[in-house]
């Protein structure tokens, strides 16, 4: 394993499309920044993931996959404090994917919520595939094949850290016992009764194969209602329910972070697919005509007609760009017609492409040198494919296929 402690690795990634806009920047890009100055951090480029959703025009990752680094880079991300890499250049990750798709029920990845959500809104393309239905477990194996502690995600991405979790603690449980654990356990499940043996073996079960969490409470429940059992044999049924074993693969935790709905020039969540975007190479001339055109309170028809900011999407921009004092004129000149929607906007404008000005100035250094971004990508994935490989190392012992 490697000296870095895993509950100080932080493992993220993210799929090849293209330029980064706003809404990437303040909900992704700028945690990930903090991150690399507090952990051990390996970020990727999610080139696999990518091609569950487009196999069928790869040209669009290898398109997008050098501009989205470039972005990254640009914005704040250093390749002296934080791993940067593409997935695909450490082949362990999908080594490690192959031999968990060994060990992983099919119920494990069909519950996964965003599997039929996604099926739903991507009915255009055709996700019949075992790369569609298998993708959490390849998120699963980015992030155990680094022995990561903790993973960036918001809320809604928390169904597959526990996937992941699971998946860990499985494994551990099959490859990881010391000899004579299953005899033992055996031996003390023996002395609960047959009644309560063949409740137990079902509740484990539904444990191990389907991740139910009260089957777990009901199994821990009834081995501590045993009278006949002493407080080792308990306590080794607590461990064998759970799938306790010889850590292999760490368990991972979830480091919540603030992924607020950025909203997009319309007032929808700012996105590509709605082409609601600011980019972050986006020139001054390209932000002020965007800001100009956005929509505002349709009340406002005429300069002299009260509006109401909450109705407008300026306005959405403005809490986040704007202090107290330009938020105050805002309400009061709009509410009172006092300023125009283009004196509104004009604070913001100035506000954008001042974060921007930095962003954009790297990013042409950065477009000039194509060599340099080479060889991070190369650094990077040669530091991933080091640590990658000692954990394939361990993970070949455990499976036998150390031959």
């Amino acid at each position: 394993m490697s000296s870095i402690s895993s509950s100080q690795r932080v493992v993220s990634g993210m799929r090849a499309s293209g330029k980064l806009h706003l809404g990437h920047y303040h909900g992704v890009i700028k945690n990930w920044i903090e991150l690399q100055h507090e952990y051990d951090c390996f970020f990727f480029v999610a080139d696999l993931h990518g091609l569950t959703t487009h196999y069928e025009d790869p040209a669009i990752i290898k398109a997008s996959m050098h501009d989205m680094v470039i972005d990254w880079l640009a914005a704040g991300l250093n390749p002296g404090q934080a791993t940067i890499f593409v997935q695909s250049h450490v082949p362990q990750h999908a080594e490690l994917h192959l031999n968990l798709s060994m060990i992983t029920p099919l119920s494990w990845l069909e519950r996964v919520p965003t599997y039929k959500d996604q099926q739903e809104k991507l009915k255009d393309k055709d996700l019949g595939t075992y790369g569609f239905l298998g993708y959490p477990l390849l998120q699963s194996a980015d992030v155990l094949i680094y022995r990561a502690g903790l993973v960036p995600v918001g809320e809604d991405q928390v169904p597959h850290i526990e996937l992941t979790r699971e998946i860990a603690r499985r494994f551990n449980h099959i490859y990881g016992r010391e000899p004579g654990y299953e005899n033992e356990a055996a031996a003390a499940i023996a002395r609960m009764g047959k009644k309560n043996v063949k409740l137990f073996n079902k509740l484990q079960k539904s444990y191990m194969e389907q991740g139910d969490q009260q089957a777990l409470e009901m199994g821990k429940a009834l081995i501590e209602s045993q009278a006949n059992l002493n407080t080792e044999a308990r306590e080794l049924l607590l461990g064998f329910i759970e799938g306790g074993g010889k850590i292999i693969l760490p368990e991972p935790e979830a480091l919540l972070t603030k992924t607020p709905k950025f909203p997009g020039l319309d007032g929808q969540k700012m996105s590509k697919s709605y082409d609601n975007t600011i980019t972050l190479r986006d020139t001054p001339t390209e932000v002020d005509q965007k800001v100009r055109t956005m929509p505002t309170d349709p009340a406002r028809v005429r300069l002299t007609d009260p509006g109401e900011p909450t109705k407008c999407p300026v306005w959405d921009l403005h809490k986040i760009y704007s202090d107290a004092g330009v938020q105050d004129w805002v309400q009061n000149g709009c509410r009172k017609a006092s300023i125009g929607c283009l004196d509104c906007k004009k604070p913001l404008i100035d506000k954008i492409n001042a974060e921007l000005s930095p962003i954009r100035e790297l990013a042409e250094e950065l477009i000039a040198k194509p060599s340099v971004v080479k060889n991070i990508l190369i650094e990077g994935a040669e530091r991933a494919r080091e640590v990658a490989s000692s954990t394939m190392e361990d993970v070949r012992d455990a499976m036998g296929l150390n031959y």
